[in-house]
């Protein structure tokens, strides 16, 4: 597939894109966005240094300074290019994908993100067909260490709620998470860490905690604990998954209702939730008083446009990316996890769990997203739009794929934008009605595997 993607720049590193590659992307970033200086940042990955490094030559060759945060979990980087007023900046990260890989998420000003339609295929063709013509030595650009750190710890800890009456279990899934949980979390008895030691071979589990088996750590150990909940980063840390007090998993969507909670408790306004989010989730910000709930792409780069545009207040994903108005509008898995942890609290000193807030906002049966290796993506996604546009459903959102809902049921079918799949969402009043629409939509996708 490349490495260029509609949201960054990933692949196996040596295989998608490699040290070359790095080097123009730097070099040529500049010439996309003309820059007085770059901050950059870097995740702990075993071929991160060499990226940086490839990659920071680049851009000093173009004439212009890198201002190096060491590393970093990718809400810092976003958060860096605010604080620092930074033209642009570069995190060196493959979010939560297996050690081999290795990648690039960039942002402009103000940490807007550079996605496919808003900078990202323009910086491809640059690295692609132009040549590197560096500047003079005199000219040329240095490499400038700045500590952020401490200002970052100091920003998060204005939302972290006390944290005494409840038992916790962390997992930093051996990823960026760990440069800072100590310190915001504390070391206190009651908050429990695994796998809180900077490592990017990932030896215990891979960084994607989307992926219900690495998770399976954390629920023994919350149950083993006693603990209120349990909290699990991926790799760079923009994500974040919740597990309740009995070990199960929590479904990424639902958590939008737990912030949504915090949120709406406060002040009224706009919520953005992805295509796949359930109805559970929107009815219940609707219910809470939200001024609308908006529905609309998939991915952080559109995202992050998108609430801006509306002025949202927060928005959430199902692949527990949650963006927030008060961390100019980027994710962060810290920043989502003091927020879900103000509700804990507040359910616990009620009396209540987070597992029965789950049980009581559910109300619907949801498949979850399944994921199809198809070759023929396109045919199929268009075949299920021919068939179920001509049974008089209540809407179609035809962005990202499709999305269509019926009275009792909907569905959404679209493309992975970052791996060879066609990805397939049901949900239905009862779990009957489920089996039998996934029944449908199964044989329909078979037609083209």
């Amino acid at each position: 597939m490349g490495a260029f993607h509609a949201y960054d720049i990933r692949g196996v590193y040596n295989q998608d894109f490699d040290a070359e590659t790095a080097y123009k992307v730097g070099f040529f970033l500049t010439k996309l966005i003309p820059s007085k200086y770059i901050v950059v940042g870097r995740d702990i990955r075993l071929s991160s240094d060499e990226i940086f490094s490839n990659l920071t030559k680049g851009i000093n060759d173009a004439g212009v300074d890198v201002w190096d945060i060491g590393l970093a979990t990718t809400p810092l980087v976003y958060f860096a290019t605010v604080e620092l007023d930074a033209d642009a900046s570069v995190q060196i990260t493959a979010s939560h994908n297996p050690k081999q890989y290795n990648g690039m998420k960039i942002s402009r000003k103000k940490a807007i993100p550079v996605g496919g339609d808003s900078g990202l295929k323009e910086l491809e063709q640059l690295v692609n067909t132009e040549t590197v013509v560096p500047v003079s030595p005199e000219k040329r650009g240095k490499i400038v260490k700045k500590d952020i750190y401490d200002k970052y710890v100091e920003f998060q800890k204005k939302y972290l709620p006390d944290l005494s009456e409840l038992n916790l279990t962390i997992d930093c899934s051996n990823g960026m998470s760990a440069l800072f949980a100590h310190r915001i979390f504390s070391d206190a008895e009651n908050i429990h860490y695994i796998n809180d030691n900077l490592d990017g071979s990932f030896p215990n589990h891979e960084p994607n905690p989307l992926e219900e088996k690495n998770c399976r750590q954390l629920e023994e150990a919350v149950l083993k604990n006693g603990s209120d909940c349990g909290i699990i980063f991926d790799g760079d840390a923009d994500r974040v998954i919740f597990v309740d007090e009995k070990g199960r998993f929590i479904q990424p969507d639902f958590t939008t209702s737990i912030i949504g909670d915090y949120y709406l408790e406060r002040e009224k306004g706009s919520i953005y939730v992805d295509v796949r989010t359930s109805r559970s989730t929107t009815e219940y910000l609707e219910k809470r008083g939200a001024t609308e709930v908006i529905i609309w792409k998939v991915g952080h780069a559109f995202a992050k446009t998108k609430i801006r545009e509306k002025g949202c207040i927060f928005g959430g994903e199902l692949a527990g990316h949650y963006y927030f108005r008060d961390f100019h509008f980027c994710d962060s898995g810290i920043f989502s996890s003091l927020l879900v942890l103000q509700t804990v609290l507040k359910l616990k000193k009620e009396g209540l769990s987070l597992g029965s807030f789950i049980d009581k906002l559910v109300v619907y049966a949801n498949s979850g997203e399944i994921n199809f290796r198809l070759d023929r993506k396109d045919e199929c996604i268009e075949e299920i739009r021919r068939v179920y546009s001509s049974r008089k459903p209540d809407r179609i959102l035809d962005f990202d794929g499709y999305r269509i809902e019926f009275p009792s049921w909907w569905f959404s079918v679209r493309k992975s934008n970052t791996e060879p799949y066609l990805r397939l969402i049901v949900e239905a009043a009862t779990k009957e009605e489920l089996d039998t629409r996934m029944a449908e939509l199964k044989a329909i996708i078979a037609q083209f595997s």
